[in-house]
C-alpha cells in the first residue's frame, strides 16, 4: 500500500520519519518549497514536482500541511481515489469538512483525521473504562511558539480536548459559552469554554498557548469514578468508589457517605509506551486494507471542527 506525504514543515518532517516506520510502502512527499524539496531529495528521499504526480503514484495520501490548505489538497486527493489521511483540524471552515465528508462517501474512500491526543498512552491505558461523564475539566497550556499562530488557540489546542470529549459524551451539544482574548497574536491566545450536553453532562474546558509551563490534563468526574489524565507526562488514575463489604477485610481509605461507608479504591492503569504518531498511521493502514475500521473518522473531526466554529463565534459575540 504506497502513501505520499503533502507537507514536510514542522510536523511534516515528524510525520516523514513515522511513514519510514510504518506498514506503509512509503512513496515521496510534495511541498511547494522548491528549497526543501531539494535538500531531502539530496538525501535520498523523493521529492515530486507536483502534488498531481505524487497522487497519480500512491493509494493514501497523508496531508500535513498547514490548515489553509488541507481542503484542496484533500478534495483533489478524494476525487482521485485515494484514501486520506489528514491532520487537524479537518479543515478551514464548515462547509469545506462538509464538502469533505461527502466527498469521501461518493468516492468511497477511507478518511482519518490526525487527532492523535486518542493514541496517547494514557487515555489508551483506560481503554476498559465505560466513561459516563457528569463533569470534565480540561486545561491545555502550552508556551508560546510563533508556530500555528495562523489559526485561534481553539483550532490550535483546545481542539484535542474537544475531540476526546466528544468521543466520551454522545449526547448532542445543547449550549456552549465561551470567553477568549488575543494577547500576541491576531487570533485568541486564551479560551476558556463551558459545553453542556443533553443528557446532562458538562464541559469546563481552558487553553492557552502563552503560558509559562506546559500542561495537557483533563480531569472526569461519573457517578462511580473520578479519573485522572495527564497527557503531558502520559500519566493516568482512576478513583472509584465502592460499597464496603463488611464480610471482607479492607485496610484502604473509606469515606463516610449518605448511603453509609463506602471505600475507596485507587487504580494505577499500566502505561504502555507508544510512538503515537506511527501507531495512529499504522491503524490507518489497517483500515485502508479492510482489517479494521478508522478510529477517528472524518465525521468525527467534523464535530470537534463544528463544536470549535461554534466557541469561535461565541468569543465573537456571536
Amino acid at each position: 500500500m504506497k502513501i505520499g506525504l503533502a507537507g514536510v514543515g514542522h510536523l511534516g518532517k515528524i510525520h516523514l520519519k513515522c511513514l519510514k516506520n510504518t506498514k506503509f510502502d512509503f512513496i515521496g512527499f510534495y511541498d511547494p518549497d522548491v528549497i526543501l524539496r531539494q535538500n531531502l531529495d539530496e538525501i535520498g528521499i523523493i521529492a515530486f514536482d507536483s502534488l498531481e504526480s505524487m497522487i497519480s503514484q500512491v493509494d493514501c495520501v497523508d496531508i500535513v500541511s498547514p490548515t489553509v490548505h488541507h481542503f484542496a489538497i484533500a478534495k483533489q486527493s478524494i476525487i482521485a481515489g485515494k484514501h486520506v489521511f489528514i491532520e487537524k483540524p479537518l479543515t478551514e471552515t464548515l462547509e469545506q469538512a462538509e464538502e469533505l465528508v461527502a466527498l469521501s462517501i461518493l468516492f468511497g474512500v477511507k478518511v482519518q483525521v490526525g487527532h492523535v491526543e486518542r493514541y496517547n498512552p494514557a487515555i489508551r491505558s483506560l481503554r476498559n473504562i465505560n466513561f459516563k461523564p457528569k463533569f470534565i475539566e480540561g486545561h491545555r497550556l502550552a508556551m508560546f511558539n510563533p508556530r500555528g499562530t495562523d489559526v485561534s488557540v481553539v483550532l490550535d489546542l483546545m481542539i484535542h480536548d474537544l475531540d476526546i470529549v466528544l468521543s466520551m459524551v454522545k449526547d448532542e451539544v445543547t449550549e456552549v459559552r465561551a470567553n477568549g482574548v488575543s494577547i500576541v497574536s491576531k487570533t485568541p491566545d486564551i479560551c476558556n469554554a463551558r459545553i453542556e450536553f443533553s443528557g446532562g453532562a458538562v464541559a469546563n474546558l481552558t487553553a492557552s498557548r502563552i503560558s509559562l509551563k506546559n500542561m495537557r490534563k483533563l480531569r472526569i468526574f461519573q457517578e462511580d469514578a473520578y479519573i485522572s489524565l495527564d497527557f503531558l507526562e502520559k500519566e493516568a488514575q482512576v478513583v472509584k468508589i465502592e460499597e464496603n463489604d463488611l464480610n471482607e477485610d479492607f485496610s484502604g481509605m473509606t469515606i463516610h457517605t449518605n448511603d453509609g461507608l463506602k471505600r475507596i479504591i485507587i487504580e494505577t492503569p499500566e502505561i504502555m509506551k507508544n510512538n503515537a504518531i506511527e501507531e495512529e498511521l499504522n491503524d490507518f493502514y489497517e483500515a485502508v486494507v479492510g482489517h479494521s475500521e478508522v478510529l477517528v473518522t472524518i465525521q468525527d473531526g467534523l464535530r470537534a471542527l463544528s463544536l470549535a466554529h461554534i466557541i469561535q463565534q461565541k468569543i465573537n459575540g456571536l
